[in-house]
């Protein structure tokens, strides 16, 4: 496997777990437990942090004059991180709703 094949499946991975971290969190808080979904929540940014590290030092690489030659699976991980990074957002936001049903701000 090829170095770029790598970084692109470790790109997939690490979005990936944020994006399964994000709906557990939303799991947790329409459940009303919302010191788990705070952790979840936590977990799944640190795995955004990661992914988002592969995908710069990605664009670092192309700016200093490095071309990636863009694959289908590097398309498919960006596809995962910005799914990723859109289910986060939302998750955030279903975190404060769910509060708010609950009777406070969570």
């Amino acid at each position: 496997m090829d170095e770029l094949c790598q970084v692109a499946i470790n790109l997939i991975i690490k979005a990936g777990e944020s994006r399964s971290k994000s709906l557990m969190a939303v799991k947790a808080a329409r459940q009303f437990r919302f010191e788990e979904a705070k952790e979840l929540l936590k977990e799944a940014e640190e795995e955004m942090r990661e992914a988002h590290q592969i995908q710069t030092e990605l664009i670092q690489k192309e700016a200093g004059g490095q071309k990636t030659e863009v694959t289908l699976i590097l398309v498919h991980a960006q596809d995962h991180l910005n799914n990723a990074m859109m289910t986060l957002d939302m998750a955030r936001e279903m975190q404060h709703l769910y509060g708010m049903i609950h009777g406070g701000s969570q």
